[in-house]
């Protein structure tokens, strides 16, 4: 998964109620972290931002994987529409430029 970017649009994962989609985004992350090969980097845009901000139900996950070398990419104007530039609490604020970047770079991107 080495050349792999993940990129995360929506606050959890699936079509369901918010708790359902956050316990399996948790899980997944989760999996991710504790598994062999991690992607390069995982990009959060429109509703995905508010999975990596204050208060987020995965910030422990993501912490895990930025600090096994996961780039973490965090939309400024997704952060900036919702009000939460300021609450960022991993990975880096970019813009799109960042993340078609890491897509161009990525040998298979996987939207979540």
């Amino acid at each position: 998964m080495k050349n792999t970017v993940i990129l995360v649009t929506n606050d959890g994962m699936g079509k369901a109620d918010a708790q359902l989609q956050h316990a399996l985004i948790a899980k997944y992350f989760e999996l991710l972290a504790a598994g062999g090969e991690l992607p390069n980097a995982i990009c959060f845009y429109t509703d995905g931002v508010k999975l990596a901000v204050e208060g987020s139900p995965v910030l422990a996950q993501l912490a895990a994987l930025e600090e096994k070398g996961v780039r973490l990419v965090l939309c400024s104007t997704c952060l900036n529409y919702f009000g939460l530039a300021e609450k960022a609490r991993v990975g880096i604020v970019g813009g799109m430029g960042d993340i078609i970047e890491a897509q161009v770079k990525a040998e298979k991107v996987i939207t979540l």
